[in-house]
């Protein structure tokens, strides 16, 4: 057996089962996509989290190895692949640039950050979004206790709800920064312990008072009704569950799912049950992460950009059937 390591038929058969993958690769980068594309060039290879600021009509992203960015959108060129300008660079060491939402009454973006290899720092911060200045920095973990800080929500007075992909929990920051208190539930932890390795992640504000969070590994929903005590409910999914990463709230009825596949969700009462209406593929070796919406339209964002020396990366339009 272990001459057969050491062959010539060993290594050509590696060869053959890396030369799959890369095929597939280059066959979906080259083909033609079924729907819109938004492409741009950045300077490192991994982005976390885009969102489509529509005042400013560019999109915002966040530096897997931290900091900020925007991308211009031209209008009159659709198909021309646009440039990333970076406008914060973070002082915050190795840590990483995940969830961001914009506040829009209050002319700023929140984004989060993490150690999210060594769970040793998790903080929220708050940008202008005219001069890019930093509003607040707060703190959420560190100093012995392990947490990942990776999504965000904002409610219409400011507060700031982060999820805690490792300790399955909800930070509440205030308007100014201060932090609140935390929420937890016997409902946010997976009962296998495998699927807690990644737990809470995207979560989104509904208008109607309340808080959208999925565990992404389980697939579960919850509704957190931040108005009721922080009462904590798991929706019920009787057509199965999505592992889920990044949400956006497309309607008071419908909710996306951004992962591989990606889904669109819908409720018609009140998110106490949801099913799923729709899945969409799209580059999946790219790895989807997040989605937003511009001009009522769906676009997934992904972690990988190709190439070199720029990375291009792509915000794929999900059509959902």
């Amino acid at each position: 057996m272990a001459s057969f390591f050491c062959s010539t038929k060993f290594f050509l058969l590696l060869v053959l089962l890396s030369a799959v993958p890369i095929a597939y690769v280059i066959h979906s980068e080259f083909s033609e996509h079924a729907t819109h594309v938004y492409a741009y060039h950045s300077k490192s290879f991994l982005r976390e989290c885009v969102k489509w600021d529509d005042l400013n009509r560019r999109f915002i992203v966040s530096f897997f190895d931290g900091g900020l960015g925007v991308v211009p959108v031209k209008e009159d060129q659709p198909f021309v692949v646009l440039e990333e300008i970076p406008v914060v660079i973070s002082d915050l060491g190795k840590n990483s640039s995940l969830g961001l939402v914009i506040d829009r009454p209050r002319n700023r973006v929140v984004v989060v950050f993490a150690d999210v290899f060594g769970s040793k720092y998790s903080a929220v911060a708050a940008y202008d979004l005219t001069s890019w200045d930093r509003i607040f920095l707060t703190q959420l973990s560190g100093a012995g206790e392990i947490g990942v800080a990776d999504d965000v929500a904002v409610d219409p007075v400011g507060n700031a709800y982060v999820t805690d992909m490792k300790g399955n929990k909800i930070w509440k920051v205030g308007a100014n920064g201060e932090f609140l208190y935390t929420i937890r539930s016997p409902l946010f932890a997976a009962k296998e312990w495998y699927y807690n390795l990644v737990g809470l992640n995207g979560i989104v504000y509904h208008p109607n008072g309340y808080l959208l969070v999925v565990h992404t590994l389980s697939g579960n929903l919850f509704k957190v009704e931040i108005g009721n005590g922080d009462l904590v409910k798991l929706v019920k999914q009787p057509d199965g569950t999505m592992i889920g990463d990044g949400l956006e709230l497309l309607s008071p009825t419908r909710l996306v799912f951004a992962g591989n596949p990606s889904g669109l969700m819908e409720s018609l009462d009140d998110w106490e049950t949801a099913r799923i209406v729709g899945k969409f593929k799209g580059v999946s070796h790219r790895l989807v992460t997040a989605a937003t919406v511009k001009d009522e339209k769906v676009y997934l964002s992904h972690l990988f950009g190709l190439g070199y020396p720029k990375k291009k990366h792509v915000l794929v339009e999900a059509v959902f059937s």
